[in-house]
């Protein structure tokens, strides 16, 4: 097994509280250092030789206690774990109970690893020179790299925090300014107002060169967009989002926002998407800012999310926090399902709740049915392993089982109950079983006893479905199982069961639920009146219920016509197609089925349906990398589906077409791409060739989609056009979009160069890993990844550490191997090297892996078959 976190980790003490917070910081941003001073307010319950607190990779100055008598502490002894990351203070004599004050002063490195008080490089707007600006990222545990601090969640307090900074910089903090003064050594001190009781990881800071545009939102909190100088238009669509959601949010919660002002911030470097402290949100560049011009519709349907989701943990997660990172999904997961909620009703065009189904739900379920999975109330010890969470179980099942909650209480109490929550709690702590007491409360339905077996148990269950015509009544025989998605078999004795809410559509009424039930036992029998008997019955109509369905083969036949002539609503279709591609994977079906089921999709053209789609292709393009007999017949295949509408679809814009109109042309071309459609290479060069010569632009929502055709046929000299392309680029979205598109090249020796420009300074540091994962989505590319991560693993884990953006460098780079010698090399590899942190991505892939090796052994005669016999 990979490396395992040490056992021993300590926990902070509890007879020692902070109550209050005052800091400041005065960072160099020319030597990258910083220095700091912090005062703490401590309330000493009992007698104690012993301050115990969190502290790593800062150099501690000098440190004295004050008691409220004025009685001065000097320590004996400052003892470091670099462990448990802490700090202990002894004193030669005890510390008496009561109030007191502790100073310390301190130094610390404003270093490139985006976690901490760190460094974000930037090219100035006026002179061009390379500057640096000053940021935090403080999520999970990373606060006590900027000062020493009692960092855990629970241990809330209040901050008053002060920057000198030089005079040209723009400091921002949580609260607005409450005091600035010019210093004799032409620096500038700025005061900010007191916070309120917040935990300390949502304390936040930046110092740098940004414009900004404002905004009131209709209850009079001033909301700014802070952006890179000059690019201040480009954060015209993020405010015009953030005024609305702040409002809406605070309306559906009947809780004012409680701070005076908020501001989203564009940073250039920075590992996560956004991260949500309280009062002053940042944002990675390409999460935050809209070129007119540049950005697709994709990408700016993601902005919309990305805002509504951080504004939604302005109350759900700082106003009231988790009490111990086991309770991370209480913060996450409701804040997604929050941001589907709030834009689905703020941007009803966008259809997001059927995009929820493949963004969202059909995730969760593929990483919850590995045995590797974890339940959504896991344990933490160590705070490394809390970044091993930040995964699509904390924030995708965590939003599906709150919506499959939602559903089952209905809009108005579930409103009430997350008020009692928030009001309950406010400024506080609260665990999972207290979100559940006040929906309880609210709804008057038995929650706290379903919910727990949707959250403290791993997996979820399929339901296994088959029917017979009694009279003019259907006779229904349901079972549950957990599901496996190695299809391995489940001891029947194993008392894992769940209460399952199955809702029942026809084909009289397809959008509609014309039946309920509860299965809280293993099997049960039921009937529905009044179906007649050549009707379609479809379970799980909508997909709020968080499970799978096996349907027998009668009742899959039974539906496969409503595929054909999309009578099955959109959302339907996509999940029997999602259900019996996983039941595929884990050998419980054939993979001529999901074939069949396919091919009867060819008249398709919903944007979500044909997501759907792409990702079974694409799983099956993956494995059959790995039988290049078969590959070619598969590849004709691919082309076959894509028949209809490569006659149909258009690569620029149709005046007053949809939104999903717009996200569907860029599924369709880039699926032309990915199965060597001859007609669209031949478009996309002669598209690409007009866009570098400036006689036309490329529309952004295709753009992508050209660069990857044109460059997977690049030779040294198309490479080196669009390498000057991106040196000259000066919007990070299509920096990425270029460097993105390199590793679609197929000449091995020019991917081997991507890999190195990855590795670069051109790149940074956040975009370098995500690179080399999209190189590694080719077996020829995936080779090569492999062999320099084996390389330089450790200096890998030393520059991301336990991050999260290691960890889905590991997955999403080796996960589509698929033969048991490369699970055995992945295994033994790791078994000898420093995991911690992302041991859990490891065993998952893995485990993966194993599945793919084992699926393609099942079924590889089958495929064959199958794509011989294809008309």
């Amino acid at each position: 097994m990979p490396h395992a976190l040490p056992h021993q980790f300590e926990r902070l003490p509890t007879h020692v509280v902070p109550s209050h917070y005052v800091l400041h910081f005065k960072p160099d941003l020319v030597k990258c250092v910083f220095d700091g001073e912090v005062t703490v307010d401590l309330e000493v319950k009992e007698p104690t030789h012993r301050l115990l607190f969190n502290c790593v990779d800062l150099e501690l100055l000098h440190i004295e206690l004050h008691l409220q008598d004025g009685t001065l502490f000097l320590p004996s002894k400052v003892t470091l774990s670099c462990h448990c990351e802490t700090a202990a203070v002894i004193f030669a004599s005890k510390v008496p109970p009561g109030i007191c004050k502790l100073s310390i002063s301190f130094r610390g490195l404003l270093d490139d690893g985006l976690r901490g008080f760190y460094r974000s490089k930037y090219i100035s707007h006026d002179t061009k020179e390379e500057r640096y600006c000053a940021v935090t990222q403080f999520e999970a545990c990373y606060a006590h790299r900027c000062f020493p601090c009692w960092d855990e969640p629970s241990i809330k307090a209040t901050f008053d925090i002060s920057l000198t900074v030089p005079k040209d910089r723009v400091a921002l903090s949580n609260m607005p300014v409450t005091h600035e003064e010019e210093l004799p050594d032409g620096n500038r001190l700025v005061r900010f107002e007191t916070t309120p009781i917040m935990s300390t990881y949502l304390v936040a800071m930046v110092v740098g060169e940004f414009d900004f545009i404002e905004k009131m939102t209709s209850s009079g909190v001033c909301v700014r967009v802070y952006t890179p100088v000059g690019k201040q238009d480009q954060g015209q669509f993020a405010l015009e989002v953030a005024v609305k959601v702040l409002p809406y949010f605070a309306n559906c919660y009947k809780i004012s926002y409680p701070l005076p002002k908020m501001d989203l911030v564009a940073i250039g470097s920075f590992s996560a998407g956004a991260m949500e402290n309280w009062g002053l949100i940042t944002y990675r560049e390409t999460c935050l800012l809209v070129d007119p011009d540049n950005t697709s519709t994709q990408r700016k349907q993601g902005i919309a999310l990305y805002v509504a989701h951080e504004m939604a943990h302005q109350w759900f997660g700082n106003l009231v926090t988790m009490g111990w990172w086991t309770h991370l999904w209480l913060n996450e997961g409701y804040a997604t399902f929050a941001e589907f909620l709030c834009v689905a009703e703020l941007y009803p065009e966008y259809d997001m709740w059927t995009q929820f189904v493949t963004e969202t739900y059909s995730p969760a379920l593929r990483l919850d049915a590995l045995k590797s999975s974890h339940p959504i109330e896991v344990p933490v010890g160590h705070p490394l392993e809390v970044q091993e969470i930040f995964d699509d179980i904390s924030y995708h099942k965590g939003a599906s089982v709150i919506r499959m909650l939602y559903r089952y209480i209905g809009t108005e109490d579930f409103a009430k109950g997350m008020n009692l929550y928030l009001s309950n709690f406010q400024y506080g702590n609260a665990t999972t079983d207290d979100l559940w007491e006040a929906l309880e409360e609210a709804s008057n339905k038995p929650i706290s006893e379903v919910m727990p077996l949707w959250t403290r148990q791993m997996g979820y269950p399929v339901v296994s479905v088959r029917c017979e015509v009694v009279g003019n009544k259907r006779k229904f025989y349901l079972k549950q199982s957990p599901f496996r998605a190695d299809g391995a078999s489940v001891d029947p004795d194993e008392p894992k069961l769940w209460m399952v809410p199955i809702e029942f559509s026809t084909a009289s009424v397809p959008n509609e639920s014309v039946h309920v039930i509860v299965l809280s036992t293993r099997e049960s029998t039921i009937f529905i009146d009044d179906v007649k008997p050549t009707d379609w019955i479809k379970l799980n109509p909508g997909s709020f219920g968080f499970y799978r369905v096996h349907y027998s083969s009668e009742m899959l036949q039974m539906l496969q016509p409503a595929v054909s002539d999309c009578s099955l609503p959109p959302i339907d279709r996509l999940t029997l197609l999602d259900d019996l591609f996983a039941l595929v994977q884990a050998g419980q079906c054939s993979s001529d089925q999901v074939l069949r089921l396919l091919d009867a999709m060819r008249n398709e053209s919903n944007y979500i349906v044909w997501s759907e789609i792409a990702i079974v292709l694409f799983k099956f393009q993956k494995l059959l990398e790995y039988a290049e007999d078969v590959l070619p017949s598969f590849m004709a295949f691919g082309r076959h589906m894509l028949g209809q509408l490569r006659q149909s679809i258009s690569w620029d814009p149709i005046p007053d077409e949809s939104h999903k109109d717009k996200l569907l042309r860029n599924v369709i071309l880039e699926l032309l791409h990915n199965f060597d459609d001859d007609i669209a290479r031949e478009e996309s060069s002669r598209r690409f060739e007009a866009h570098a010569n400036g006689t036309a632009t490329l529309w952004p929502d295709i753009r992508g989609t050209v660069y990857r055709a044109v460059l997977s046929k690049a030779d040294t000299a198309t490479y080196e056009i669009f390498l000057k392309m991106y040196r000259e680029e000066t919007l990070q979205e299509e920096k990425e979009r270029i460097s993105h598109a390199f590793a679609s090249i197929e000449n091995a020796d020019l991917l081997k160069e991507v890999l190195m420009f990855a590795l670069s300074d051109e790149v940074r540091s956040q975009s370098t890993l995500s690179i080399l994962s999209a190189i590694a989505q080719s077996s020829k590319g995936r080779e090569i990844v492999w062999t320099y991560a084996k390389e330089n693993w450790n200096k890998l884990h030393a520059k991301y550490g336990a991050s999260v953006i290691l960890s889905h460098f590991i997955t999403a780079s080796f996960q589509h191997f698929a033969t048991e010698e490369m699970a055995d090399q992945l295994e033994d590899f790791f078994v000898t090297n420093d995991t911690r942190g992302t041991a859990r991505a490891v065993q998952q892939t893995i485990e993966r892996v194993r599945i793919n090796a084992a699926w393609l052994k099942r079924d590889l005669t089958c495929i064959k078959s199958f794509l011989e016999n294809f008309k």
